[in-house]
């Protein structure tokens, strides 16, 4: 087991690259028009599916009158739908439009290509190690809180998985 130490300057390394590769990436996200909290909540949406206003503003670490509002614009521009919820008649479930999905493609398009042209001056065993590095960050970030200081491989999530909601508590917004 590597020290405590070890660990946390890897953790602490790895924070500040992801931020700023991040910022870096993220510059490209004006041309889409909207704001960074309505794009992150539309990408729930699109990579997420469907869900309710209660588990979005979960996932999005807000509270529901907060992602109420952002639902609203976005429903105004026409980038998701409200649609009853099919076992509970107080809540809805909200959805990416075509608009939404088209959006919110575009824009990975171009944070991926923003990064593939960074990526441009690499050698490929750089190229392989990042890659490496994705796909242990990517296993990593979708362990249960429960398994992350004991990896438990075979009891990973997936990334979304909290969104599945029975609608009981503040799932049930509707609107």
């Amino acid at each position: 087991m590597r020290s405590t130490s070890a660990r946390s300057d890897a953790a602490d390394r790895l924070h500040s690259a992801a931020i700023h590769l991040l910022r870096r990436v993220r510059r490209v996200d004006e041309e889409s028009g909207l704001t960074a909290a309505r794009l992150s909540a539309l990408s729930v949406l699109v990579f997420g599916g469907p869900t309710t206003l209660g588990a979005l503003a979960r996932a999005e670490q807000v509270s529901a009158p907060t992602m109420s509002r952002l639902v609203s614009a976005l429903e105004r521009d026409g980038l998701v739908v409200r649609e009853p919820h099919a076992e509970d008649g107080r809540a809805v479930v909200v959805a990416a439009s075509a608009k939404g999905r088209e959006i919110l493609e575009r824009g990975r398009e171009r944070r991926i290509s923003e990064l593939a042209a960074l990526l441009d001056g690499l050698e490929s065993n750089e190229l392989e190690t990042l890659a490496e590095a994705a796909r242990i960050i990517e296993r990593v970030s979708s362990l249960p809180p429960s398994a992350r200081s004991a990896y438990a491989g075979s009891t990973a999530e997936r990334r979304w998985s909290g969104l599945s909601d029975d609608s009981t508590g503040s799932g049930g917004t509707s609107g």
